[in-house]
């Protein structure tokens, strides 16, 4: 099994992961009790946070999809997370089987499930590398990278729900700069962020709790969401709430609010 960067070492059970909060939200079975509880603490304050979670899924789907559709066939996926089916893989392959998917992550459980990102079809590939956003040159200078994908064609890069954890004082803004600027004219950035826009009391709430499970979680306005596309040419409809962004009815009823969401996203196309 492929991997870089930092050393994996073991699954730290004694205090909750965001990467198994979220497979907890999804659903998922691949999280212990103390991200459970921490996850249902959000919860209590934000019942939302599952809808938020599903949304933010959705939109990968759909955005995957739009870029596969368009042409793109290399993908790269950083903050990739617990597996869960559909995998940003298999949507892609759905659409161009010859599809390329690179994952990164830095959760050691990701590792251990990582032999489900890598089915890929025939026609394909994908890979993986164990590497940490916050150290980008982990994951460009990887050896994995550059034998999965042609850094001389366009590539579809998403950090999908990963940029609330980074706090300023990681220069979120100038990692996704560099990761960026690494890569060739033509590809695009796919981004989802926690937004406290809509409901900022209850985001407080949902901030605190991460904070005190020791998770350096951020979230941003919209303006603060878009500085992350500077430079690019954002498709339309521009940073939307995910449920609003090419929605093809997938979505999870009639009724979801914006609050419920409290997610942006956009897609942008480096010129």
């Amino acid at each position: 099994m492929a991997e870089t960067g930092s050393a994996p070492g073991t699954i730290d059970t004694s205090k909750p992961h965001p990467a198994r909060m979220y497979d907890y939200y999804l659903g998922g079975k691949d999280h212990y009790d103390v991200d459970a509880l921490a996850a249902a603490d959000v919860e209590a304050v934000f019942p939302g946070i599952k809808t938020c979670a599903q949304t933010n899924r959705l939109f990968m789907h759909r955005a995957t999809r739009v870029l596969a559709e368009a042409g793109i066939r290399q993908f790269l996926d950083i903050g990739t997370g617990i597996p869960t089916t559909p995998n940003l893989h298999q949507v892609a392959q759905e659409v161009a089987p010859d599809a390329k998917i690179v994952y990164a992550d830095n959760d050691p459980i990701v590792l251990i499930h990582a032999q489900a990102l890598l089915r890929s079809t025939p026609e394909g590939r994908t890979e993986y590398i164990h590497a940490d956003v916050r150290e980008p040159e982990s994951i460009l200078k990887a050896a994995q990278l550059h034998a999965t994908l042609d850094m001389d064609q366009p590539i579809a890069m998403s950090l999908n729900a990963l940029m609330h954890f980074i706090p300023d004082s990681d220069g979120p803004y100038e990692i996704v700069q560099g990761l960026v600027d690494a890569l060739p004219s033509g590809s695009y950035l796919v981004l989802s962020h926690c937004t406290p826009d809509f409901d900022p009391e209850t985001w407080e709430k949902v901030i605190s709790i991460y904070h005190r499970s020791g998770i350096p979680a951020r979230v941003r306005s919209k303006e603060q969401v878009e500085r992350f596309f500077d430079g690019l040419e954002l498709l339309e409809p521009g940073v939307q709430v995910p449920h609003r962004w090419h929605n093809d009815g997938a979505q999870l009823g009639p009724e979801i609010t914006d609050a419920a969401v409290s997610l942006y996203a956009g897609v942008a196309r480096k010129p």
